[in-house]
């Protein structure tokens, strides 16, 4: 089993089919976009593919270390993940093939209309051991 983790972007991937934000959509939509997220999630969990997923706050700061006795550095020149990442989740499968087709049935989540989405989604592997470095 290897573990991937399926990342929802709230921009920076190519537009959706139903590209609506969710700030835009009803109160009906956005809980029938949950309810298929809930859904998806239990059915990996019942087939045990399922390690983790959440949604994440819009809010959310930047911290990097910036030397011994100095309080921590916030924010920066670039784009926050807050602004980025919408949500995420983590599986268990057999090959990348099935990270793959679950990921593509994720993206059909409904949207705005109760229409699905279509979005895209990044699928990341887990890093198992070191890269190899060679000279």
């Amino acid at each position: 089993m290897a573990k991937y983790l399926l990342l929802k972007h709230y921009r920076g991937a190519p537009a959706a089919v139903n590209d609506v934000p969710m700030d835009q959509w009803t109160p009906e939509e956005i809980s029938a976009h949950v309810q298929y997220m809930n859904d998806f999630a239990a059915r990996l969990e019942g087939s045990g593919e399922f390690v983790d997923g959440q949604a994440l706050a819009p809010e959310g700061t930047f911290v990097r270390y910036d030397g011994e006795g100095r309080p921590p550095v916030t924010d920066g020149p670039f784009a926050e993940t807050k602004d980025l990442i919408a949500g995420w989740m983590v599986i268990d499968v057999d090959s990348y093939e099935r990270a793959i087709e679950l990921a593509g049935e994720l993206s059909a989540a409904p949207g705005a209309g109760g229409k699905p989405i279509h979005e895209w989604l990044e699928v990341r592997p887990f890093l198992t051991e070191p890269p190899t470095i060679t000279e």
